[in-house]
């Protein structure tokens, strides 16, 4: 194997800011453009070197950061199997350089170069060990995202902001990359996970952060690595629809407390293994395909839980997502609850809102009694049960959401084209911070919610929506301040100009620029832009190679209202899809369920 540094389409693109069918295009249209190196036929790779020489020879710009340089080394070093082992090792040595002591097995599992070595301590002191690592992370999900799923980041908080709002020992027995570990601010976390690359990056992300952390690998239903264990918490993304999870061997397991899972139930053997692993009393969370609340196999096991008042709520999430199940292992002698809530949620805030007022008041009327759930189907579907139950104030309902829904304005800015006289040079948001005219600065890792804080914070999902800072915390070290005027982002791209002041919430980064240097509507919507030029299928930026063009203030300042107005109809925009889903959906159950009639 060549140690060549090679590149693939995808990689060609980010240096250049384009999108791969641009790369496609050079490949069909420029004969002399490099040949494939390596890789296979549909994910070529081409020698880093003479990609450089033909993007200069053809006059295009360029830009090979020192984060890029040392994953396409990294990449080069190895093959496809051997990927995973290796970043698992670059956080060994981060760890390492930085005082900690990775185990045994990760310090032996793949060696790294010195010129590698060298790399990763120069990234290192550039980034900081936990942001350079993330860096590889990010790409190497990135490169194997067909066969590694990542649970959204708002998602994993949205759990373990359920689940673990104070930290204590959490447990996520299929943690993947460590994404539902990370969110949690644990202060001890415990993971396992059926893939050892992976189990080896989660640990060495949470290790780097500080973390008490014991990360195993196997499979957690035939080889569980923490029998006996019960954490505070458990948190869980499980695979779904394995059929070979091992029903004929675990048919006489003990973990099986509220039935044997059938053998295409998998998904309610991963619920009962989390309840397992959780002390009386605590809170389980587990994301579920939707089918798992009704198919008629699992309905013993669903009625038992119910009977036990382990299952305190079904979800379905926003967007046609999973369902979350939030479950509490019962104390000896708790008399179990009668009701239990079955929500369709809008959004996130909902789920949380409800989620937290159901575990505060089991008996609160707006959830649905368990008695009459217990018939031939126990089907738990929250979409079924709204379609049954919304009653005549349906009509109201539906026409206050009408109502707001023409209230709306959808004001488009005024925009023209640009005559390419004048243009200015261009910069990175990382140069202008290295000129001082900005500092950035992320949030701690550990920054966790908190409900009884006496801090606002200000989350990913305010970030997204527009609202004000909905989060609690209490006072910590380290914490980061925002203050009206402020711009922050997301690594996922979202981007706004703070109005009041809150704490930084965890996944956040904060930029504070000189006013009378940068324009921070400007700067929020270079941010915001910087999404649309991320490669297709990956899920995060870079902000510090987003691209702007360096132009007086007064000049920023009109791009910056341009970029405001954006802001505004994108709020209103995805407010209107959200009363229109409502409506909708209050239409047709209306309809179909004999509430309403059509008008004459």
């Amino acid at each position: 194997m060549s140690h060549d540094t090679t590149v693939n389409a995808g990689d060609i693109a980010r240096l250049v800011h384009v999108g791969k069918a641009a790369v496609s295009n050079w490949r069909r249209r420029h004969e002399d453009f490099p040949r494939p190196v390596g890789g296979t036929a549909s994910s070529p790779r081409f020698s880093l070197r003479e990609v450089e020489d033909w993007l200069r020879r053809n006059g295009k710009s360029y830009e090979v950061s020192l984060a890029d340089r040392v994953w396409q080394r990294l990449r080069a070093s190895t093959d496809d199997l051997g990927l995973g082992r290796l970043v698992g090792s670059a956080g060994a040595l981060l760890l390492s350089r930085q005082g900690g002591t990775p185990a045994a097995e990760d310090q032996q599992a793949e060696p790294i170069g010195t010129e590698l070595g060298d790399l990763l301590t120069a990234l290192a002191a550039e980034r900081g060990a936990v942001e350079a690592f993330e860096f590889l992370c990010r790409r190497y999900l990135e490169e194997h995202s067909r066969r590694l799923s990542v649970t959204p980041s708002e998602v994993a908080n949205l759990l373990t902001r359920l689940v673990s709002p104070r930290g204590g020992t959490v447990f996520d027995p299929a943690c993947g990359a460590g994404t539902l570990l990370l969110a949690g601010g644990a202060r001890q976390a415990l993971g396992q996970d059926s893939d050892p690359d992976l189990a080896r990056i989660a640990a060495m992300r949470l290790l780097l952060r500080g973390v008490d952390a014991t990360v195993l690998a196997g499979d957690s239903l035939r080889q569980d690595a923490f029998p006996g264990t019960h954490a505070d918490a458990v948190v869980c993304d499980p695979p779904f629809n394995e059929r070979a999870w091992g029903h004929p061997e675990l048919a006489g397991d003990l973990r099986w407390e509220y039935g044997l899972p059938p053998r295409g139930e998998p998904e309610l053997a991963w619920v009962q293994h989390c309840l397992a692993h959780v002390r009386p009393g605590g809170l389980v969370a587990v994301l579920m395909p939707g089918a798992a609340a009704g198919r008629r196999p699992g309905k013993r096991i669903r009625g038992n839980l119910l009977r036990a008042g382990a299952l305190r709520a079904v979800v379905s999430l926003p967007d046609s997502g999973p369902d979350l199940w939030l479950l509490r292992r019962p104390e000896p002698g708790e008399r179990p609850p009668s009701r239990v809530l079955l929500l369709v949620a809008e959004d996130l805030a909902e789920v949380a809102t409800a989620c937290l007022r159901q575990l505060r008041d089991p008996e609160a009327e707006q959830a649905v009694p368990i008695l009459e759930l217990l018939d031939d189907e126990v089907d738990l579907s929250p979409a079924r049960y709204q379609l049954r139950h919304e009653g005549s104030a349906v009509l109201e309902e539906f026409t206050e959401v009408a109502a707001q829904l023409t209230a709306l304005s959808l004001e488009v800015p005024g925009l023209t084209s640009r005559d390419g006289s004048g243009d200015a040079p261009f910069t990175t948001v990382g140069e202008l911070a290295r000129e001082g005219m900005l500092t950035i600065q992320h949030a701690p890792a550990r920054n966790s919610p908190a409900d009884d804080g006496d801090l606002a914070m200000l989350t990913t999902e305010d970030l997204l929506t527009g609202g004000p800072p909905s989060g609690r915390t209490a006072e910590h070290p380290g914490q980061v301040m925002v203050e009206p005027g402020d711009v922050v982002a997301s690594a996922s791209g979202a981007a706004r100009v703070a109005e009041t002041a809150a704490v930084l919430g965890p996944h956040l980064a904060r930029y504070r620029v000189e006013a009378d240097l940068l324009d921070p509507d400007f700067l929020a919507g270079i941010l915001r832009a910087a999404a649309q030029w991320a490669p297709r299928g990956s899920g995060r930026i870079d902000p510090r190679r987003a691209r702007l063009p360096r132009l007086p203030l007064d000049q920023q300042r009109r791009y910056g209202a341009a970029f405001r107005q954006l802001t505004r109809l994108e709020d209103a925009a995805r407010q209107a899809s959200t009363l229109v889903g409502t409506l909708v959906r209050l239409g047709f159950g209306g309809l179909a369920g004999g509430r309403l009639a059509p008008r004459d």
